[in-house]
C-alpha cells in the first residue's frame, strides 16, 4: 500500500471516528429519551432513522469526502451498509437485553461497537469507495 493511501485510509479513519461519535451520540440521546415511552427495541430504531442522516452526511463530507460515487449511488450503498449494521446491532441488543438481562445501556452500547466496525468496512470499502488512479505503462 502506498504512502498516499495510508495517510488517506488514517485521513477517513480519523473522520469515521469523528462522525461516529457524533451519529452514535445521536442515536443514544433519541434511544434514552424514546425507551420511556416505547419499547427499547422501538427506541433503538428511532434512534437509528435519526441518527442514520448524521451519519451519511457527515461521512460523505468528511470521512469519505474523495469518493468517486454521486449522492444517490452513495445514499443507496450507505444505506444498505447502515441497514446490514442496524440489523447486526438490532439482533445483538435483543440477545444482550432480553437474552442477558443486561441493562438497556449497556447492551445498546456493545451492539453499537459490534455494528461501528462491520459499518465502517463496508463503508470505506463498498458505499464510499474510491477508485484507484489508472496506472499508465512507462
Amino acid at each position: 500500500m502506498s504512502q498516499r493511501a495510508l495517510r488517506s485510509m488514517r485521513h477517513s479513519g480519523l473522520w469515521f471516528i469523528a462522525v461516529g461519535c457524533a451519529a452514535a451520540l445521536t442515536h443514544f440521546i433519541v434511544f434514552t429519551l424514546a425507551r420511556y415511552v416505547v419499547w427499547p427495541e422501538a427506541a433503538n430504531v428511532a434512534g437509528f432513522v435519526v441518527a442514520f442522516w448524521v451519519s451519511f452526511w457527515g461521512h460523505r463530507r468528511l470521512s469519505f469526502s474523495d469518493a468517486d460515487l454521486t449522492l444517490g449511488q452513495s445514499l443507496r450503498r450507505f444505506a444498505v451498509t447502515a441497514l446490514a449494521g442496524f440489523a447486526s446491532n438490532a439482533l445483538f441488543f435483543s440477545v444482550c437485553y432480553r437474552g442477558l438481562n443486561w441493562p438497556p445501556s449497556g447492551a445498546w452500547l456493545a451492539a453499537t461497537a459490534l455494528a461501528t466496525v462491520q459499518t465502517f468496512l463496508l463503508s470505506r470499502f463498498w458505499a464510499f469507495r474510491r477508485r484507484e488512479p489508472i496506472k499508465r505503462p512507462s
